[in-house]
């Protein structure tokens, strides 16, 4: 029976799996995207999100918070310094699941997790900062009509 298995236990004790989500969360913050098996990349995305949004106001209550779950003080200090200055406007979403296919060696479901504003292959073609808010009615056309602009070219062609 499932009766109250609300996440995946990845087949570890809790104490190791703790451990390991842990560890994946650090070299998430410092590397910004590794590859991992599909069931590890969507248990680390659960694990890593609300340290993320956690970050986004650098109390000293926080940062006891995020380090107790991390327990590396280069990636909490990365995480306040640079991710969290990266996603302040975001309001959710930090991670990005991509799946790779099956490993070689056992066929195991593979896929890569990264942070999403650190991929400039997908940010480099959005604009920077659009405005959503738009009018219900539609704004007044002018009737004047403006002449063509004629340049050097055609005046030197006559």
């Amino acid at each position: 029976m499932r009766h109250g298995k609300k996440f995946n236990h990845l087949g570890r004790q809790s104490a190791h799996r703790k451990s390991m989500l842990a560890n994946m969360a650090c070299s998430l913050i410092e590397h910004k995207r590794i590859n991992t098996t599909t069931a590890k990349a969507k248990a680390l995305k659960q694990f890593v999100e609300p340290l993320i949004t956690k970050s986004k106001e650098d109390t000293t209550h926080n940062r006891r918070v995020v380090m107790s779950r991390l327990r590396q003080k280069e990636a909490v200090a990365e995480l306040f310094r640079d991710v969290a200055a990266k996603v302040a406007d975001r309001p959710g979403g930090y991670t990005r699941i991509i799946k790779l296919g099956n490993r070689l060696g056992d066929n195991a479901d593979m896929a890569m997790i990264e942070l999403v504003d650190y991929n400039e292959l997908y940010n480099a073609d959005k604009p920077a900062k659009k405005s959503t808010r738009r009018s219900r009615r539609g704004g007044k056309k002018s009737t004047t009509a403006v002449p063509p602009v004629e340049t050097q070219a055609s005046n030197e062609e006559e």
